[in-house]
């Protein structure tokens, strides 16, 4: 596939105002592509998460585009103000405080207003903390599922958890140093003592990679002064479980079906919800056994 050549972006005389949502880096500012400061210093405004921390970005590398603020409590209020500049023909980047702007940052509500006006959206790619990790974690990186921030509220934040016990693609979290240790925790309570891996302040001077089971984690955590950085944590899924045969649990029905214990129904249901698999079809696998039952004993008598 043929590359465009640097700095020849083909929505530039769009007749409307372009919305870029650029990556920018997670740590070392370094990590920031030649495309994402081209697009920086070109446009009109720039929207970010936080201003006091883009400024810096920007004082680094000598950008003075003009700078709003974006964060999740202004960003229904923002979404209308922007719209109306992109509408008159302004090129507005949307940044987040590290990495690629809406994923778990602010930037949803805006991309979809400028969706529904038809405005061009351009992404500039780069830095995205989940990928970063998951390429080092040494965690099956075929299959993932990006959960990012899990709910704060105990009850809600456990009922999760559970929900994502049975996945067996690698599983990629972010959390809050203040709440790390209860969290793993609750991960071995609920999901077992499984594989993972814990990325500390990434792309920085004091970069950490903690591998191992998740109580080895704890310990780990547990033997610091303090737990400080951005944390992006890796879990292993679930095991993959083995494709159900009828002939492992037949003897059991047989012998159930012998002694009349139970409904060919209450069957099905119970051995439905041992081994996770459709009732109505345990049904019918318990009916062609009973009939087969039948059959071999009109035979024997017959004989």
């Amino acid at each position: 596939m043929p590359l465009n050549s640097p700095g020849n972006d083909s929505l530039d005389n769009s007749k409307t105002g372009i919305l870029y949502i650029v990556a920018t880096p997670i740590g070392n500012l370094n990590d920031i592509t030649l495309r994402a400061l081209e697009i920086l210093k070109k446009v009109d405004i720039i929207a970010a998460e936080d201003t006091r921390h883009t400024r810096q970005l920007l004082a680094y590398f000598n950008i003075t585009s003009r700078l709003i603020a974006c964060h999740e409590h202004n960003e229904a209020q923002s979404a209308i103000g922007i719209m109306e500049k992109l509408k008159t023909g302004s090129l507005v980047a949307l940044v987040s405080n590290a990495g690629t702007p809406t994923v778990s940052d602010p930037g949803y509500r805006i991309v979809n207003a400028a969706i529904n006006e038809s405005i061009p959206i351009v992404p500039i790619p780069g830095v995205s903390a989940a990928i970063t990790a998951l390429c080092v974690s040494g965690l099956p990186t075929d299959t993932f599922c990006f959960i990012g921030f899990l709910p704060s509220k105990k009850q809600k934040r456990q009922a999760r958890i559970k929900q994502l016990e049975g996945i067996s693609s690698t599983l990629i979290f972010y959390e809050s140093p203040k709440r790390i240790l209860t969290v793993l925790d609750e991960m071995i309570q609920i999901m077992g003592d499984r594989h993972a891996v814990l990325a500390r302040e990434m792309t920085k001077s004091y970069e950490e990679f903690i591998r191992g089971n998740l109580s080895q984690l704890i310990v780990k955590l547990e033997s610091k002064n303090a737990i400080k950085g951005e944390i992006t944590l890796l879990v292993k899924g679930a095991k993959e479980k083995e494709p159900f045969r009828f002939e492992d649990i037949a003897d059991q029905i047989e012998s159930a079906l012998q002694n009349d214990e139970m409904s060919i129904s209450a069957l099905a249901r119970k051995f439905s919800t041992s081994y996770g698999i459709s009732k109505n079809r345990l049904y019918e696998k318990i009916l062609e056994l009973k009939s087969e039952m039948a059959h071999g004993k009109g035979e024997n008598e017959n004989g």
